[in-house]
């Protein structure tokens, strides 16, 4: 899939988080990042509006953006809802499904193991992220697809960097089969619980997530 350079720029700050270049507060300043990779202030600007819907930074107003990494008990919030708007899309797409979004659904996950092959963490979840667009889309609900749409954006930099936990994308493509298969077989109950699991961070999974980030775990 095609990157502009806003979405380059955004996933390279994204990586400078991840790496504590930058830390939680952190004010960033938008010459020395627009110095930085070499562009005008405009696709940093956009890059800056991506980070912002997603979440690991925030604007303030008349102050600037800055670095903003959930506590563990919000991020844990964002995916169980995001596992439960999830799994009600699967339980409806499962109903209402069209065998050409089927088709389309069955061509994502042979991207998705491709990418799997490759070992490439980053592809995967580019087309991982079609995979599940189309489950919204074929949920019949716009409203449900929008709402989704929104939080799968704010978790995006979370889902993304589970998938360089050690087996974790051999997992998750163990779980898209089984979601492909309840979506094929028009059963909404195993659509439901598939995507549910597919979706929760809990266990083991949680911390290595939290610690990634390098959140404290102040319950």
């Amino acid at each position: 899939m095609y990157k502009n350079r806003a979405d380059q720029i955004a996933e390279e700050i994204q990586e400078l988080v991840f790496s504590r270049s930058f830390q939680d507060g952190e004010r960033l300043d938008e010459i020395r990042l627009a110095k930085r990779f070499g562009v005008s202030r405009t696709p940093l600007r956009e890059a800056l509006k991506k980070l912002t819907l997603s979440g690991i930074v925030e604007k303030i107003p008349n102050r600037g953006v800055f670095v903003r990494q959930p506590g563990p008990i919000e991020l844990l919030d964002m995916f169980e809802v995001m596992s439960e708007l999830e799994s009600i899309c699967g339980k409806l797409a499962a109903k209402r499904i069209t065998d050409i979004a089927l088709k389309n659904l069955h061509e994502a996950n042979s991207k998705c193991k491709k990418a799997l092959k490759k070992s490439n963490p980053d592809s995967y979840y580019l087309e991982n992220e079609l995979f599940h667009k189309i489950i919204y889309n074929q949920s019949g609900n716009s409203f449900l697809e929008r709402e989704t749409i929104k939080l799968q954006k704010r978790l995006e930099p979370f889902r993304r960097i589970q998938l360089r936990f050690r087996g974790r994308i051999e997992q998750s493509m163990s779980e898209h089969e089984a979601i492909v298969e309840a979506l094929s077989s028009g059963d909404a109950v195993g659509a439901e619980c598939a995507l549910r699991n597919h979706v929760s961070v809990q266990g083991d999974k949680f911390h290595q997530l939290v610690a990634s980030f390098n959140i404290k775990e102040n319950y």
